[in-house]
């Protein structure tokens, strides 16, 4: 099966030796999503609320690309610096979300990239 890889300018570019995603088949990989904004390559402003948004904003722009939706999301794994946010996340991710909605996992984490507060990966089937 062949690999094809996305990549789209309305989300932030990879700032590693990875993709923004994968599609392999019918299956999308989307690699993990910090609140950078794609024409900057910062942090978004605000506060943690306004960086989920940014994250999910992010993961739709990488899911039009490879032809999908947060629609067609299966799962999604959320990594939070504090699990007192997760709230936040539920609240978002229900205005990105419809149901049904994709499995999901949260992990609390020390640190992530750039001094984020949240980063989300997930995996779409078109």
């Amino acid at each position: 099966m062949a690999k094809q890889p996305i990549h789209t300018a309305n989300a932030p570019a990879a700032i590693g030796p990875y993709s923004q995603a994968i599609r392999a088949g019918d299956t999308v990989y989307l690699s993990g999503q910090i609140p950078l904004t794609p024409a900057t390559m910062q942090l978004v402003e605000g506060d943690v609320r306004a960086q989920i948004r940014q994250v999910f904003d992010n993961l739709v722009a990488v899911a039009e690309a490879s032809g999908g939706s947060l629609d067609d999301a299966v799962r999604l794994t959320v990594y939070l610096t504090d699990l007192a946010n997760f709230p936040l996340v539920n609240e978002i991710m229900a205005e990105y979300c419809k149901e049904p909605y994709p499995a999901r996992a949260a992990i609390g984490v020390a640190q992530l990239p750039r001094g984020s507060a949240v980063e989300i990966d997930g995996i779409l089937v078109l």
